[in-house]
């Protein structure tokens, strides 16, 4: 598990931007379940950090890493392996 200190991170807001190119709903909406500590919670709480070459989005509540948004030369890139079930009430 890694550690982070300070609050580099915004919360789960902030994900309506760069996933709407992904998400037909919208992903602050959803419910997430992390795959290592099993907390289910809505994804406006989890961790997100912007200041890298993608967005990196953590659980609020063990910090392991739910998803990855990469934008890259061959087009976006998603890693979700980090979230048990993502869910959206309609």
């Amino acid at each position: 598990m890694s550690t982070l200190q300070g609050n580099d991170f915004e919360d789960g807001n902030v994900l309506g931007g760069p996933f709407a190119e992904i998400f037909v709903h919208d992903l602050t909406a959803a419910t997430g379940q992390c795959r290592f500590c099993g907390l289910d919670g809505p994804m406006a709480a989890v961790h997100v950090y912007t200041r890298a070459p993608g967005v990196v989005v953590r659980c609020p509540g063990c910090q392991e890493v739910l998803l990855r948004l990469v934008s890259t030369p061959r087009g976006l890139e998603l890693d979700a392996s980090g979230l048990s079930h993502l869910s959206w009430r309609l």
